[in-house]
């Protein structure tokens, strides 16, 4: 925000100032110097100096000795792990449900991994007489799962190894995959498109789109979905849907403090806020 916006909301703009250089140094990680930083905040030095003067005060960062660099200080961990602790998942996502519901007229799911299997621990229902039949507290399969095969897929490397050799792959339908090597292609595709998609892989008439919600340190906490019969979700309003959902997962990932691995970004379009009451995919239409 810059110091204009900062004055007109009523914002002190020493404070606004002072955490724009917290932001930058937290996401240099390698520390930055008093130029970098005045270049970085576009402020004078002489203010930079002053600001960070203040915020090592409080130890909210600190100078090395040598090499003259700034750095985040032990201050700024305690708020952030305050935050870890009181923050929880489906309070956090739970606006992006319902944001999904509306926009796609479909039930918006919240999953999480489970002792090897996605469990429903949120859900916001169509408005459709008929919807998805996995409610909260419903267990679903990973491979047969859009959620399910979102959170395999995002698994760190040597665990998803390790889960995809050994786990077995039941047959829930005709088009459930029950190949390893057909199953390792499908959780590639995921991790190169940011969605995962059901194709009536889990109950036969239903499809799924799903997309990861991740923490702090790049690993899949949870997967948010819209699930539907296949008479509302044909399969060329698939990547539609994938793209709403991967653009809700992103920002649900934002407010949870989370980030994505590095060049796992999703790929959105239109920078479209599904917090803010974006405009409906068509509108959802009443049963």
């Amino acid at each position: 925000m810059n110091d204009s916006k900062a004055k007109s909301s009523g914002q002190v703009r020493s404070l606004t100032r002072a955490l724009r250089l917290m932001r930058h140094l937290a996401e240099s990680g390698d520390g930055m110097s008093l130029t970098e930083l005045s270049e970085a905040a576009n402020l004078p030095p002489s203010t930079t100096h002053r600001l960070l003067t203040t915020l090592e005060s409080e130890r909210f960062v600190r100078p090395e000795a040598q090499g003259g660099l700034w750095r985040i200080g032990v201050a700024a961990f305690f708020v952030g792990t305050a935050f870890a602790r009181s923050r929880d998942k489906l309070s956090l996502v739970q606006p992006y449900l319902r944001r999904l519901m509306e926009m796609t007229g479909e039930t918006a799911n919240l999953f999480v991994e489970s002792d090897g299997e996605a469990i429903c621990i949120g859900q916001i229902e169509s408005r459709h007489a008929m919807r998805a039949i996995t409610g909260v507290g419903g267990r679903v399969q990973l491979h047969s799962s859009g959620a399910g095969k979102v959170l395999l897929a995002q698994m760190e490397p040597a665990r998803r190894q390790r889960i995809t050799g050994t786990m077995a792959l039941p047959r829930e339908t005709q088009r459930t995959i029950t190949n390893r090597a057909r199953l390792e292609a499908a959780l590639d595709e995921i991790l190169a498109q940011g969605f995962g998609v059901d194709d009536e892989e889990h109950a036969l008439g239903l499809r799924c789109v799903a997309a990861p919600v991740f923490d702090e340190l790049g690993r899949a906490v949870a997967a948010i979905s819209v699930s539907g019969p296949g008479a509302r979700i044909p399969p060329e309003r698939l990547p539609m849907l994938g793209r709403m959902v991967a653009q809700a997962a992103s920002e649900a990932t934002r407010d949870y403090g989370g980030s994505p691995p590095a060049g796992r970004e999703p790929e959105t379009r239109g920078n479209t806020s599904l917090a803010k009451g974006a405009r409906s995919e068509g509108g959802p239409s009443r049963p």
